[in-house]
């Protein structure tokens, strides 16, 4: 009897056990489900390492990848491939950034009642994203031969409309590229770079909060500031302006005035206030963080105030900075999905932006010229990087028209305003004939 009782209590056991393990590979199933059936060896949705399942569509509903049994294809036109490569992804998922690789799952389709409707129904799921694909063409056109980016979003929903980067590849073609070449890295979400003058801008917003009598105070630029004995330097004597014409005339010396005045704990509350050190999620994609260091030298943070020093910026975050601006404090956090919620984040305070928002469109009308950018009512700011001495500098310009904030950079472009804001100019009027 004790040996039937002892068997009972084993056999039970064993039941419960079972019922555990059970319980818990149900439970991984439903918390990974997705993730196992968008794994490389399944070959119900993949032949041979490449996806035959799934769609990816632009805004407008624009086929730019279709995946089946007879293999990946994408959009016929071949700039439109490039331009949106960043987004829609290569055929050996180098690119994180892209659908076949960060919405994999999404494009195979699984759920925990159906599994993959791949298997179902032979075409997985379609995956709508938030670019426009002649946005983007536009915007990869307007860069021309060179190296950069654009990246442009509506500040109010946070529907990414493009976010082009070169070097680009045509992913219809066999990659002939390494990772050296940056041509996987998509530059607006997954880089960051020094932003020349753009960065006044954020040292402005620290002046604006912290200094009372800013806009009654006059700054005299003699072409270069003194610093310890050595010197911030401006391209050309500017003479004595308000903090308008600081702005307007992107004046380093009164800049540099202004961040050692701040000191390096504002600058470094700034920097984090404005989220330019963290890290925005995408839709489950992180973008990169920015990086900064002020509590050095007082000649190298005075060069940090301007945009240069020790600065870099993830160019995401500084559009979202600008649709923050637009929004008098406020903006959508970005997101590339077309079913994604609108989540917000507030930046800074609205008297803040609305000053910065006076201060930017006054830039356009008194330096940059109205007649550049027509029906626009542009507000921007330009930047100039010098990276490695003596060659030549990046071009920036960053801004807001209507409901659209941007970011653009043409690498080795030269001036800012010259080279980087007809890109700017070209891409915010497709904008503005598709709507």
């Amino acid at each position: 009897m004790k040996k039937l009782e002892g068997r009972a209590v084993i056999c039970l056991a064993l039941a419960l056990a079972l019922v555990a393990g059970l319980g818990l590979f149900i439970t991984k199933l439903a918390i990974h489900g997705d993730e196992w059936a968008a794994f490389y060896a399944n070959s119900h949705v993949y032949d041979e390492g490449y996806m035959t399942v799934g769609s990816v569509y632009d805004r407008n509903g624009v086929l730019l990848l279709k995946n089946d049994e007879n293999g990946q294809h994408y959009h016929e036109n071949g700039t439109i491939r490039k331009a949106t490569a960043h987004i829609v992804g290569d055929r050996d998922q180098n690119i994180i950034t892209g659908a076949t690789y960060a919405f994999k799952s999404d494009m195979v389709g699984y759920n925990l009642i159906t599994g993959t409707k791949g298997i179902l129904f032979g075409s997985g799921r379609s995956v709508s994203m938030t670019i426009d694909a002649q946005v983007s063409k536009t915007a990869y056109e307007a860069l021309g031969s060179r190296n950069g980016f654009v990246g442009v979003y509506n500040w109010k929903t946070g529907e990414i409309i493009c976010a082009v980067s070169k070097p680009a590849l045509d992913p219809a073609q066999k990659a002939n590229a390494d990772s050296a070449t940056g041509t996987y890295i998509n530059k607006v979400i997954s880089s960051k770079a020094i932003p020349g003058s753009t960065f006044k801008l954020v040292t402005l917003a620290a002046a604006l909060k912290e200094i009372d009598d800013l806009n009654q105070r006059t700054f005299k630029c003699t072409g270069k500031y003194e610093i310890e004995g050595e010197y911030v330097t401006c391209q050309s004597v500017h003479g004595t302006m308000d903090i308008f014409g600081a702005l307007a005339n992107s004046c380093n010396c009164a800049f540099a005035e202004l961040t050692l005045e701040l000191g390096a704990d504002v600058m470094e509350d700034i920097v984090k206030d404005l989220g330019l050190t963290s890290s925005y999620n995408i839709d489950g994609i992180s973008s990169e963080k920015g990086s900064f260091d002020f509590d050095t030298a007082k000649i190298t943070m005075g060069w940090s105030g301007i945009g240069q020093g020790q600065d870099q910026v993830n160019p995401l975050s500084m559009m979202v900075y600008m649709g923050a601006i637009a929004g008098e404090g406020t903006a959508a956090e970005p997101n590339l999905l077309m079913d994604s919620k609108t989540k917000t984040t507030t930046l800074l305070d609205a008297d803040v932006a609305k000053q910065l928002k006076e201060m930017m469109r006054n830039n356009v009308i008194a330096t940059y010229g109205d007649r550049n950018y027509p029906g626009l009512e542009l507000h921007a700011k330009s930047g100039t990087a010098e990276n490695i001495k003596g060659e030549s500098t990046d071009a920036w310009f960053c801004g807001f028209s209507g409901d659209y904030a941007f970011i653009v950079c043409v690498e080795k472009g030269g001036y800012g305003s010259q080279a980087a804001g007809p890109v700017a100019n070209k891409v915010l009027q497709a904008i503005s004939k598709n709507n």
